[in-house]
């Protein structure tokens, strides 16, 4: 309709036409800097993943010579056709997501790679497709976002080299010129990595715990591109990612939770809060082991079962030290709406005064109000800081080479000393009367590699294996190390140790060899 000029207000602006306008190559600039940390961009790539049906991903540092050259996300997914990965890397692309999808914006794949990476290519498969592959550079989209096309046959070869994992279908994720990766200097990629898979680990293992717990296989892997059996490469670390619940508690801290509440939120209808109140001083991973307390008091959002919100009270009240036990899981509605909203990012949600009014006005179904649960919640912490405890003796912390399970129970029940390096663990030629070996200075227990088998049953083991054999070594030694001078009284006792060790492999080995009856 025709503008025609007046002194009413206009409603509606009037327009005479419309033009399209792409975006400007200077846009990827933006695209690359939206502040993703690093482990929420990799678990921005598992979304997409479980989006795919995969039930086993890994996570894949390679490195060589020390340097860390490339980060790679396997999965055993739908996979996609030379279409579906043309339409994955166009940026902008929104595809119509499923009501359960973890997707949503259509810009994850692209922004939280190319925020860490100079080069993302993605190769993959389906039952029906070969393998394809695509790469999108900085200088690509600089390049009017130009998009390059990989050799199918190197496609075809990296597809085959993960064929443990993918077998008909799947897809690769390679991250090439991570920039906090040019930044380790040489001889410290084993430090930076041990800290990042730390990291990783943990918020991997809080964000997807509720996949996790129904049998998704997560786990993060370090292999070394230039060693091994004729230069092959070889794995030095494997760790399974394990859930870590925040509401995992084996006895809640009051009696009577968790309980359900539901707030009246305008423009949302009803929504349920499910209260959690933790036992007080609990060392249990989920509560120690995820954060600051402070920080993980509040709110957990969950959109379609992965944690998109871990703590915080979203502007309803702030943070007090009596209130660390108070935890509270809500889950965002599938369809979209104008009271809760998600970042990019998926690791913080928007509420508006309507949800906050809600909170105010919730009950449970006997009409307690709420904020019962925060008064709760505070006795408990004040009970449980009047009682008396035994106060266990520091330990130096395990490292490298202890199944990741058994790590986390030793830090769940022992203290740590503080400034210690962990205490790593590994296999190597020792004489044939020594089991173990120490070396105290850099805080590592030496397995001898001759009785490996015998530990492994006969199979490959990996970098932690033999978890009963080392978490029983780690209980008998822990004290040896951090010493000043060496004592000779426990120099005999690291003696008769290794008899006794030696004694039981023989043993092992003739029960084998000996034919059932």
């Amino acid at each position: 309709m025709p503008y025609e000029p007046g002194t009413n207000w206009q409603y509606d602006v009037p327009t005479t036409g419309s033009t399209h306008l792409p975006p400007d190559a200077g846009y990827g600039r933006a695209l690359t800097n939206q502040g993703y940390g690093f482990e929420v961009a990799v678990a921005d790539l598992i979304d997409n993943s479980i989006d795919a049906e995969a039930d086993k991903i890994v996570v894949h540092f390679l490195r060589d010579a020390g340097r860390i050259l490339t980060l790679l996300v396997i999965d055993n997914g739908k996979g996609m056709d030379e279409t579906g990965l043309e339409a994955a890397m166009t940026v902008g692309h929104r595809r119509n997501y499923g009501e359960n999808a973890l997707g949503m914006y259509g810009t994850g794949l692209k922004a939280a790679s190319l925020s860490h990476a100079s080069s993302l290519t993605v190769a993959s498969r389906t039952r029906r497709s070969r393998a394809a592959g695509r790469r999108l550079t900085a200088e690509g989209i600089a390049d009017s976002f130009r998009c390059d096309t990989v050799d199918p046959r190197y496609a075809q070869d990296l597809v085959d080299r993960y064929d443990g994992i993918i077998e008909w279908q799947g897809t690769i994720v390679r991250w090439d010129g991570v920039r906090a990766f040019e930044t380790v200097a040489r001889g410290q990629s084993d430090q930076f990595l041990s800290k990042a898979i730390a990291r990783l680990e943990t918020h991997l293992g809080l964000y997807l715990h509720r996949y996790l717990q129904r049998g998704l296989q997560l786990d993060i892997a370090v292999w070394d591109v230039g060693s091994g059996e004729q230069g092959l490469g070889e794995e030095v670390d494997h760790i399974a990612v394990e859930a870590l619940d925040p509401f995992g508690y084996k006895v809640p801290g009051k009696a009577g939770y968790p309980k359900t509440f539901t707030a009246p939120v305008q423009g949302l209808g009803d929504l349920r809060l499910t209260a959690h109140i933790w036992q007080a001083k609990s060392k249990q991973a989920g509560f120690r082991q995820i954060g600051s307390l402070a920080e993980r008091q509040g709110f957990y959002f969950y959109r379609n079962d992965r944690l998109v919100q871990a703590g915080g009270w979203n502007g309803w009240r702030n943070p007090e030290g009596h209130h660390v036990l108070a935890r509270v899981a809500v889950d965002l509605p599938s369809r979209e709406n104008n009271v809760l909203s998600l970042d990019v990012k998926k690791e913080r949600v928007t509420v508006t005064p309507a949800f906050t009014d809600g909170l105010d006005r919730a009950t449970d179904p006997r009409g307690n109000q709420f904020r019962t649960f925060l008064a709760d919640a505070e006795t408990a912490y004040r009970d449980g800081s009047r009682r008396n405890e035994i106060v266990r003796k520091p330990v130096t912390p395990p490292g490298k080479g202890l199944d990741p399970r058994v790590k986390r129970i030793i830090k769940e029940e022992l203290p740590e000393k503080p400034g210690e390096e962990p205490i790593t663990f590994t296999w190597a030629a020792l004489p044939a009367d020594q089991f173990f070996g120490l070396d105290r200075e850099d805080n590592t227990v030496i397995l001898n590699k001759a009785y490996r088998d015998d530990f492994n049953d006969g199979r490959r083991g990996g970098a932690n294996d033999a978890p009963v054999t080392k978490t029983l070594l780690y209980l008998l030694l822990e004290d040896c190390f951090g010493l000043g001078r060496w004592e000779r009284s426990r120099q005999d006792r690291l003696d008769y140790w290794n008899a006794i060790l030696l004694s039981s492999v023989e043993a092992l080995r003739m029960r084998r060899e000996q034919p059932l009856r």
